[in-house]
């Protein structure tokens, strides 16, 4: 089937995509409003816009794609071959817009929008859960989309803008994030059942500089804590396993494998004691954080305001 060509300028086939896509989008909806109705001045009185606009914007339409989309009969059009191809597309591309915009004010919603937020996987089995259940007394509707992450990974989806706010520790430090202590949680030496230690319900950490660690990998924010207070307790862990859950790490320690620095559990865990570090100061803060500048939608903001008041309660007792 060979399309007609205008004789008229109109973009060429080198053309950028983006400089394509900007000169024809703000002509589709009306593209797509006249070959419905077939006629222009019924298409313009539907779409509210002047027929002579409307009119001329299918003829620009037309030379900037360089083919005739209708065959015209008066006020009274009739799509061509080729505006019978190009309907069928912008058809899709409208009804996907559409889409979007509907998903966007949705999530939007003050009551059922959706909040995207992140948490430490220590976090994830009580913490959170409650927090969300207190959340949703006065907001019953509103929706999460959760991930558990460690806190770099989630920093970076923060700055990416695939999350609204983030639980994450070290309270972090960067110009552009806005970030708030929320509470501090303390940290145990955790000692398999038969330990020498296991007796004692407090010791110092230096007591434990001969011990074989298991710890966090390296990124992990309990890693680094783990690492600066073996530091200021006058030695470099040895370290034997590393993992990327907390309760992995008990299970190791749980089989003798070594010690770990933990926060607690969210259930006593059989096979191992769970000791209070006096010295140095064993404590991880915890603290939310968010893009600075960014503008929050009404349900992200409600649930800001909750953590925020949280300020010092955020953890069960």
């Amino acid at each position: 089937m060979v399309h007609q060509q205008r004789s008229e300028a109109h973009l060429s086939p080198s053309s950028d995509t983006e400089d394509i896509v900007s000169v024809l989008a703000p002509r589709l909806a009306h593209f797509a409003g006249v070959a419905r109705t077939e006629h222009v001045t019924r298409a313009a009185q539907e779409m509210q816009v002047p027929q002579s606009t409307l009119s001329r914007a299918m003829v620009r339409l037309e030379q900037d794609l360089g083919v005739d989309l209708f065959a015209r009969r008066g006020r009274t059009v009739s799509l061509t071959p080729a505006g019978r191809t190009f309907l069928g597309s912008v058809e899709r591309a409208l009804a996907e817009i559409a889409r979007a915009a509907e998903e966007v004010r949705a999530d939007a919603d003050p009551a059922t929008g959706k909040v995207a937020f992140g948490f430490l996987h220590t976090m994830g089995s009580e913490t959170v859960p409650g927090l969300i259940r207190a959340f949703r007394v006065d907001h019953p509707r509103v929706r999460f989309s959760l991930v558990q992450n460690y806190g770099e990974a989630m920093i970076e989806r923060l700055r990416a803008g695939e999350l609204d706010l983030c639980l994450t520790s070290p309270v972090p430090d960067a110009p552009d994030l806005v970030a708030r202590r929320l509470d501090e949680q303390k940290l145990r030496l955790v000692v398999p059942a038969d330990h020498r230690l296991a007796s004692r319900k407090r010791v110092r950490l230096a007591e434990a500089a001969d011990e074989t660690f298991v710890t966090l990998e390296p990124g992990y924010g309990l890693r680094r804590i783990t690492d600066d207070l073996c530091r200021q307790a006058g030695f470099k862990p040895r370290i034997a396993f590393e993992g990327e859950e907390a309760e992995t790490l008990r299970g190791l320690v749980a089989a003798g494998l070594g010690v770990a620095l933990l926060p607690p559990p969210a259930v006593p865990r059989p096979g191992v004691a769970e000791l209070t570090v006096t010295a140095p100061r064993a404590a991880r803060e915890i603290g939310v954080a968010w893009l600075s500048g960014h503008p929050d939608t009404p349900p992200v903001a409600a649930f800001k305001r909750f953590l925020l008041s949280r300020r010092g309660r955020l953890l069960p007792d």
